[in-house]
């Protein structure tokens, strides 16, 4: 089975088909960058530029930054507000004239993690962290899905993702130590909370976690995605096959 996933960031829109049998990428990525905001009917066109970029005939998922009930869309911290309240399947299905499936983008990369990368096998209790424009989180335990929104827990007065984002350490030019040290307070924090076994950091900045992996001190195992900047692709993908069977 072949689905395209496409991945809506902060930053960007991306898309690829996918297997879903093995989690691979059947083409490059194409990627859109959106350095300002896009309207609701602008991103839908993004996407289905992705589709048509790639000739699709198909299913596909949609993975975006916010709070997803059913297809309705009822938060965007860091894209356009006129997305809340929005029913994004309709939206993106007009537009690409096709089936689509949504959810959370981090719930998407944590469906890639669990099934094919860095949490294939693990039956615990599992917390996945996107760090990017923002701080996307979902916890997994023994196969379930449980889509959170961690990234808006106060820390120091403000939204933590306004302290620990990818964004913020380039944003404020931080060192790996000092973002480093403001991460694993916020890890702290989970911990207290949620009481992982497992913590996997996803997001681009993940490349690099020889870099600010040794100023964080979780009790929980900690491992970088494996998937990278291509888990929400994988599981967009993989959730509207899970949408389609359901």
């Amino acid at each position: 089975m072949k689905v395209l996933g496409i991945d809506i960031g902060g930053s960007a829109i991306k898309g690829a088909p996918v297997d879903i049998t093995t989690g691979r990428l059947l083409a490059g990525r194409f990627k859109i960058e959106t350095p300002l905001l896009l309207t609701p009917l602008e991103m839908a066109d993004a996407a289905a530029m992705i589709a048509a970029h790639f000739r699709w005939k198909g299913p596909i998922g949609i993975g975006f930054p916010g709070v997803i009930h059913g297809g309705r869309i009822l938060t965007s911290a860091n894209l356009d507000k006129k997305f809340i309240g929005c029913d994004g399947i309709k939206l993106f299905a007009k537009a690409t004239g096709l089936p689509v499936a949504l959810t959370n983008d981090a719930a998407a990369a944590g469906l890639a993690e669990m099934k094919f990368g860095a949490g294939k096998d693990f039956g615990g209790k599992a917390l996945m962290l996107t760090l990017g424009t923002g701080v996307g989180s979902v916890l997994f335990f023994r196969g379930s899905l449980f889509p959170c929104e961690l990234g808006h827990l106060q820390m120091d007065g403000r939204d933590a993702e306004k302290r620990v984002a990818a964004s913020v350490k380039q944003r404020k030019d931080l060192s790996w130590k000092q973002w480093g040290s403001r991460l694993n307070c916020y890890l702290e924090t989970l911990e207290d909370i949620l009481w992982p076994e497992l913590i996997i950091i996803g997001g681009g900045i993940s490349a690099k976690h020889d870099k600010f992996f040794k100023f964080l001190k979780p009790r929980a195992k900690l491992v970088p995605a494996e998937f990278l900047n291509e888990a929400g692709i994988v599981g967009a993908a993989l959730w509207a096959d899970k949408e389609r069977h359901r």
